[in-house]
C-alpha cells in the first residue's frame, strides 16, 4: 500500500513546516516538500490533502491497564479489558500494558495474549512483567528470563511504592528485582526500565533515591508514573528529573476534577514548571493509567469511589499545554511521542523519521483528530475508526 500525505505541517515532533509524507507498507518513506512518484496502473496510491492540518506522530500510551485493572472496592469494580478503537481514536498507536493492584485474578499469561490480540488487530504493544507487588511474578520464573525470552516484556511494573496497597517491600527485596531488570535488559538489549506506581504515601520517593544513593544502579533505570498526583510528590519529582530522573505524568480526563478534590497537578502546568525548571526535555512522559480504576479513599483509607482511565486524556492534555499554557506543540508532544520511544528503547517509534514504522495523526486546526495510521494502515478516517476489533460491533 502506498499512501502519500499532502501539505502537511509535519511535526517529528520537532516542526519541520509544510511537506509531503510518503508512506510505502509499513514504513516512511520519504519526507520531502513535494514527493512525486510514476507508478503503474497495478498500484494503487492513496492520497490525502493534509492542507491546513498538522502531522504528528503516532501517541504512544505507556502506561495501559489493557486486561482492566481495578477491584479495590471488591469483585464488580473490576474495569473491563481496553477495546482496539479505545486506542486508535485516542491516537495511540503504540501501548505499553500492565497489571496493577490485582496480579492475582489477572496474570502475566493474560497480559501476554491481550497484547498480543492487540498487535494483531493493529497496534503495536509491549507490556511490563509483574503487578504492585514484590516479588515479582513472572511467566519464566524469572525476571531476567522473561525480559530476554519473551519479546514484548521490557522491564518490570509497575511495582507499588508508598501506597497502602503495595506489599511494603523490603529495601533488599527491591533492589533484587531492579537489578534483575537492568541486566536482562542489558544482556537483551532492551530497556529494561522499571516503572514504579508512586503512591499518597508519606515516604514518597525515598526508595528510589536510597537505590540511587547506595546502590550502583542509575537513576536513568526507573521511571516513576503517577507523579503529579499531590503537589507535594510533584515537587520531589521535579528535584528528582533536574538530577536527570526520568518522570510520567498521569493524564486525567476530568484535570478540574482531580485538580480540586485531590490536589492533583494538571499535566500542562506541570510541563510549565518543568521547563521553567530547565528539566531535561528527554527526561518526561505522559501516560493515560488506561482502563485503571482511578478508586477514592478517605482519610482512612477506605474505599469511597472510582472511575476509569482513559487514553483521550493524551490529546486533551497536549491541547491544554499549547492553548492554555502557551507551550509550543512541539514541546508538549514529546511526552507522548519521542520520549517514552528513547526511554523504553522502542524502537523505529516516536518519530516521523524515514524508515520509522508509519505511525501517525492527522490533526485538523483544534488538534482534535482526523486520520490515524498505524504501521502504514488507516485505522481512523474523518474521525471515525475504520478497522474494528474483533468482537466491536459484533
Amino acid at each position: 500500500m502506498i499512501t502519500i500525505i499532502r501539505n502537511a505541517d509535519v511535526y517529528t515532533p520537532d516542526h519541520l513546516g509544510i511537506k509531503d509524507i510518503l508512506l510505502l507498507g509499513e514504513k516512511i518513506a520519504a519526507i520531502e516538500n513535494s514527493i512525486n512518484i510514476d507508478v503503474n496502473n497495478y498500484v494503487k496510491v492513496n492520497e490525502i490533502d493534509a492542507k491546513g492540518k498538522k502531522v504528528v506522530p503516532g501517541f504512544i500510551d505507556s502506561h495501559v491497564h489493557i486486561l482492566g485493572g481495578g477491584g479495590e472496592g471488591g469483585f464488580s469494580t473490576r474495569t473491563p479489558e481496553i477495546s482496539l478503537t479505545t486506542l486508535t481514536t485516542s491516537g495511540v498507536t503504540t501501548v505499553v500494558g500492565c497489571l496493577g493492584t490485582d496480579g492475582v485474578a489477572r496474570d502475566m499469561m493474560s497480559l501476554l495474549a491481550k497484547a498480543r490480540g492487540l498487535e494483531e488487530e493493529g497496534v503495536t504493544t509491549f507490556i511490563y512483567s509483574g503487578s504492585y507487588r514484590l516479588p515479582v511474578k513472572t511467566i519464566t520464573g524469572e525476571i531476567m528470563k522473561d525480559i530476554m525470552a519473551i519479546d514484548k516484556i521490557i522491564g518490570i511494573g509497575e511495582i507499588a511504592l508508598s501506597d497502602h496497597r503495595s506489599s511494603q517491600p523490603t529495601f533488599d527485596e527491591f533492589v533484587k528485582a531492579v537489578a534483575d531488570a537492568r541486566v536482562g535488559g542489558m544482556l537483551s538489549g532492551k530497556a529494561g526500565i522499571i516503572n514504579v506506581h508512586l503512591g499518597d504515601g508519606k515516604r514518597q520517593i525515598e526508595m528510589l533515591i536510597k537505590t540511587i544513593v547506595e546502590t550502583e544502579i542509575p537513576i536513568t533505570q526507573f521511571l516513576p508514573t503517577h507523579v503529579n498526583r499531590s503537589k507535594d510528590l510533584f515537587e520531589k519529582c521535579v528535584e528528582y528529573a533536574r538530577n536527570g530522573g526520568y518522570i510520567d505524568f498521569t493524564g486525567s480526563e476530568d484535570p478540574d476534577f482531580w485538580e480540586e478534590t485531590e490536589g492533583e497537578v494538571r499535566f500542562s502546568k506541570g510541563l510549565k514548571t518543568l521547563l521553567n525548571e530547565n528539566v531535561n526535555l528527554d527526561n518526561f512522559t505522559l501516560s493515560s493509567d488506561g482502563q485503571g480504576s482511578l478508586p477514592i479513599f478517605n482519610e482512612k483509607k477506605e474505599f469511597v469511589g472510582i472511575g476509569i482511565g482513559k487514553s483521550t486524556c493524551l490529546l486533551k492534555a497536549i491541547k491544554e499545554c499549547v492553548f492554555k499554557e502557551q507551550i509550543p506543540l512541539e514541546t508538549a508532544l514529546r511526552a507522548i511521542t519521542c520520549n517514552p520511544a528513547k526511554i523504553l528503547k522502542l524502537k523505529n517509534k516516536g518519530r516521523l523519521q524515514i524508515g520509522f514504522d508509519a505511525d501517525l495523526c492527522i490533526l485538523n486546526e483544534n488538534l482534535d483528530i482526523d486520520y490515524v495510521f498505524a504501521k502504514g494502515k488507516m485505522m481512523v478516517e474523518n474521525k471515525k475508526p475504520i478497522v474494528l476489533g474483533v468482537f466491536e460491533g459484533k
